[in-house]
């Protein structure tokens, strides 16, 4: 999908209100545990400021019900997002709408930033009310979207505003569209998903939408149980889902249909618990009172080595309970495998949505992949093949 991007409009001097995703979590000792939103949020604003815009950033943090909640004040935030973003000042604005903070916008020297204070601190944030819209809007000469994030929300921030002000993408916004368009759009029939995590219904509508558009689906996780399970496997205690048995047969034949090569574990990673000692056994010879914890190694090899004959590889979820070593060595073998791939320069790995991301940095592998989208649900939402709403308004 092409997008109007920050080329489209002339800065100088003009107020840039920038949704972006300060949406992070903090350690015990109030520090953010992860600044990656932030460091990609760094291209826009340098560029904005560059080109002599008043740049306006515009965040929510955390679910404060539409009240205000000091504990979710933006306020934290401002010391963090200067040092990442490379600025000596950051002004924080005591609230995101009104005559008062519209007017110390106006009044912003170019080159200059501003924080406007929690959106859903306000109740017309999250219901998408027009006055609060448009009290936004005027806050703006135009709107940079870079959060891809909240595309998918039907909040006044991401669909309201941009009905008020000519609307761009901003850089990280642009590149994230880019780099899912090319994993799902690719065009030369060589395209590999991996998919994992717990349960078949949250990513049912993603697996359906997959079989249709790749080359080979490999199943991961404790998803792949239901799989096994649906075709009369006996799992043991595994996490298993019996009201989606259907569904995983439906998916495998139209996996069929579809020549897409569906791919489930051969071997299996089991134990007692998750403390309890490990041992690999083929999928079909689980223990009764035993629970599968991860894929085995001749599984590992069999996805890897389907790596190496794809150019592109989607990639959502982890293979096993990765959080626990050893159950990690799925998600670490096959990732490993891709990240050697990526860094060959023959094969374009894009990953994504619920705990991929977590995953691959705690296995020091997300730098070794082309693109790792911390998007969360509105990268699932893209894989599911369902349009974002934040999206529409900033289409060329």
């Amino acid at each position: 999908m092409k997008l109007r991007t920050l080329d489209s409009i002339s800065w100088e001097g003009q107020r840039a209100l920038v949704r972006c995703d300060l949406n992070i979590a903090f350690d015990l000792d109030g520090t953010p545990s992860d600044v990656s939103r932030m460091e990609r949020l760094r291209p826009t604003v340098a560029e904005l400021v560059g080109r002599g815009a008043k740049v306006v950033l515009a965040s929510h943090l955390g679910r404060p019900g539409g009240k205000v909640d000091p504990d979710l004040s933006l306020t934290q935030l401002v010391e963090p997002l200067g040092e990442t973003l490379g600025v000596d000042e950051i002004a924080l604005l005591g609230d995101c709408a009104g005559d008062t903070i519209e007017a110390i916008t106006r009044d912003l020297q170019p080159g200059g930033i501003a924080l406007l204070e929690n959106l859903r601190f306000h109740p017309g944030e999250e219901a998408n009310d027009p006055e609060f819209a448009a009290a936004l809007a005027r806050l703006g000469d135009a709107y940079v979207n870079d959060a891809f994030s909240v595309a998918h929300r039907e909040h006044a921030s991401v669909v309201g505003v941009p009905q008020h002000l000519d609307s761009v993408a901003g850089r990280a916004f642009e590149t994230e569209v880019d780099m899912l368009g090319r994993a799902l759009d690719a065009g030369d029939g060589s395209v590999m998903a991996i998919v994992g995590g717990s349960k078949v219904s949250s990513k049912i509508v993603a697996l359906r939408n997959l079989v249709g558009r790749v080359d080979a689906l490999a199943v991961g996780g404790a998803m792949a149980n239901t799989f096994l399970a649906a075709q009369g496997l006996d799992l043991g205690k595994s996490l298993v889902e019996p009201e989606m048995f259907d569904e995983a047969r439906a998916i495998i034949e139209a996996a069929s249909r579809s020549d897409c090569e569906l791919m489930l574990p051969v071997d299996v990673v089991v134990s007692d618990d998750a403390a309890a000692e490990p041992q690999v056994v083929r999928a079909d010879q689980v223990p009764s009172g035993q629970q599968v914890f991860d894929i085995g190694p001749e599984t590992c090899d069999a996805y890897g080595n389907r790596l190496t004959t794809v150019q592109t590889l989607l990639w959502s979820g982890p293979l096993g309970l990765y959080e626990v070593a050893p159950f990690d060595q799925g998600t670490a073998v096959v990732g490993r495998t891709a990240a050697m791939l990526t860094r060959g320069g023959v094969l374009t790995s894009v990953a994504g949505g619920g705990d991929t991301a977590a995953a691959l940095s705690r296995l020091s592998l997300g730098g070794g992949f082309s693109y790792v989208s911390v998007a969360g649900s509105a990268f699932l939402r893209w894989v599911e093949g369902r349009s974002l709403p934040g999206l529409l308004p900033l289409a060329a």
